[in-house]
């Protein structure tokens, strides 16, 4: 485990004119753990996301990423920095008016850092990545599946070699069989590249097929970040609520079950 916490938020404040969403919260995800954020409606959990990447910042407190600041140095400090991780928003969030070989590309040909004929070999790696054929790449956003839309927003957050992976509801919007195969699949990306995950994510299955740390948003604040057996046996309302009321993990689908 690194010395440095990949992230580490200390004292964070958020508010939304009157109303506090984030009060003194704290969290720590160390190299290589998966942490699933978790808590209800309007807790702040895609906020708190968008902290961590930098789009927002709160209103006291600090995020650290890769043991500094995140908005600390000089702007090339911060740019190199950022580059360190990826993100895959919710629905996708690909570019309507690209293909998916440039929807991919997009990161590299904004930050000038490849040619065009390295481009289009990261573009034929990173479809490989996550399981699309060659030809994946011509074709339009709006002819994709709602799982192959996932996986192509997966590649472009890959795309630049991250560190850190963060994913807002990864698997909203797909059927059952389609959720798992992706799961499944950021499960091997995270093994095999050694990645540090942090998602938000409603889903059960998903969290315990994923997650080693389930962090518990609730009352402004990270309640609890400990394993989904741990999570399991707390005594808090939103436990209660959302693990017990139906009983919906399935027994052998977490990293400490049988696969």
């Amino acid at each position: 485990m690194s010395a440095s916490p990949v992230i580490e938020l200390r004292g964070i404040v958020t508010r939304f004119g009157a109303t506090v969403v984030h009060d003194g919260l704290d969290l720590t995800v160390h190299r290589g753990e998966v942490v699933a954020l978790v808590g209800g409606s309007g807790s702040g959990k895609t906020t708190l996301l968008r902290h961590i990447i930098g789009l927002t910042r709160p209103a006291a407190g600090e995020v650290s990423v890769f043991g500094a600041p995140l908005f600390s140095g000089s702007v090339r400090e911060q740019r190199t920095r950022r580059r360190r991780f990826g993100v895959l928003f919710q629905h996708g969030a690909l570019f309507s008016a690209m293909n998916v070989a440039e929807n991919i590309g997009f990161p590299l040909r904004e930050l000038r850092i490849a040619t065009d004929a390295e481009i289009a070999n990261l573009v034929a790696l990173k479809l490989s990545l996550v399981e699309l054929e060659p030809a994946t790449a011509l074709l339009m956003p709006a002819e994709l599946s709602g799982g192959m839309v996932k996986r192509v927003a997966l590649a472009r957050a890959l795309a630049l070699e991250p560190e850190l992976l963060l994913l807002d509801e990864p698997t909203a919007g797909l059927d059952p069989d389609r959720s798992m195969a992706f799961v499944e699949l950021v499960l091997s990306l995270q093994r095999q590249l050694g990645l540090t995950v942090v998602l938000v994510t409603h889903d059960v299955d998903t969290l315990a097929a994923l997650a080693t740390k389930i962090a518990i948003l609730s009352d402004r604040r990270i309640v609890s970040c400990v394993s989904l057996e741990e999570t399991m046996e707390l005594d808090h309302p939103f436990v209660e609520s959302f693990f017990r009321q139906p009983f919906r993990y399935r027994a052998g689908v977490g990293r400490g079950g049988a696969r």
